[in-house]
Order: structure tokens, then C-alpha cells, then sequence
């Protein structure tokens, strides 16, 4: 399979890499959240080119993540805004920062602390099962077969072996 055809896979995984997983495209998205919403300045943060920003920016309008919002009427500017499914990228965000903190940060620690307004704590974000709480960790977890495979593997023909190859966790 092409990577221009990750967005077809019956995996939410490399639907999601089709529209996000470039390295520009989560600083990007990471610039928003931070509250850099203008063009040229967003530019400015990631030292960008102007054509690989504006070719960027204009696929996460596309694809229904920002919203372009005008902020100033002469001359006409806009600024970028994350709608509801941009704010939803916040867990995968927080993830990278979670592993990268861990595992990148160096021994001058890490460069950012996420605070939680409601109580003024930083946090260390946490996965946590709905209904136990308990911490949810690699080695405790599997897989089955979702609704969309479940119907794929009926309308195809192929068993059900066929259609959980690979979701074991083998961590």
C-alpha cells in the first residue's frame, strides 16, 4: 500500500496518519493550542516556508480540524482556530508529550508543564479505564475486532483469523 492510500485502511490509526501524521503537521496543531493563531506567525515558531505552512494549513481547514477566522478587516487577515475535532486531538498531544518527557527530554528535564486551571496543578498526564480507573498500561490491554471489521470480514469472505491478524499486543 502507497502512503497517499493510508486514508482507505480499515484502521483508525492510518486514517488519522493521513491527515496528521506529517512532523509539521503536529507543530502545527501544537502552535494552536498554544494560542500562535496568525500565519506569519506560526511561521515565525516552526521556521517554516510560507508555501509548506500555507499547504499545511489549508489541509487541516480541509480536513474540518482549523477554522479559518477573520480577524481584521483591512487588509482582509485571518487567523487559524481549532474546532471540535481539533480540540479532540488534545489526548494524542499530550501523549507525545507524555512519551517525550519520559524518554527525550534530556537531563534539564522537560520544557513544558501541563497545569490544570480548575485546581492550579501541574499534571503528569495518565490513561485510566472508565470503568475500573485503573492506570491503563501496554501489557494489560488487547484487541478485537471492531463493528468495521466485523462487517468487512462478512462481506468479504475472509474468517475472523483473518480479521484480528496483528491486534495482539505483543508488548
Amino acid at each position: 500500500m502507497r502512503w497517499n492510500d493510508i486514508d482507505t485502511m480499515t484502521c483508525s490509526i492510518a486514517r488519522t496518519l493521513s491527515v496528521v501524521g506529517d512532523r509539521w503537521t503536529m507543530l502545527i496543531i501544537r502552535d494552536v493550542f498554544l494560542g500562535i493563531r496568525r500565519f506569519e506567525l506560526i511561521q515565525r515558531d516552526l521556521a517554516m516556508t510560507p508555501h509548506r505552512l500555507s499547504d499545511r494549513l489549508r489541509k487541516l481547514v480541509r480536513e474540518g480540524i482549523l477554522m479559518r477566522v477573520k480577524y481584521q478587516d483591512r487588509p482582509v487577515r485571518f487567523e487559524y482556530r481549532l474546532s471540535e475535532k481539533g480540540v479532540d486531538l488534545y489526548p494524542l498531544l499530550v501523549a507525545l508529550l507524555g512519551w517525550g518527557d519520559r524518554w527525550m527530554s534530556g537531563s534539564a528535564g522537560a520544557p513544558v508543564e501541563l497545569v490544570h486551571r480548575k485546581c492550579g496543578h501541574a499534571i503528569t498526564p495518565m490513561l485510566t479505564c472508565p470503568h475500573c480507573k485503573d492506570a491503563i498500561v501496554a501489557r494489560e490491554m488487547s484487541a478485537r475486532p471492531g463493528p468495521a471489521l466485523k462487517y468487512r470480514a462478512r462481506t468479504s469472505g475472509a474468517g475472523r483469523r483473518r480479521a484480528t491478524a496483528g491486534m495482539r499486543s505483543s508488548a
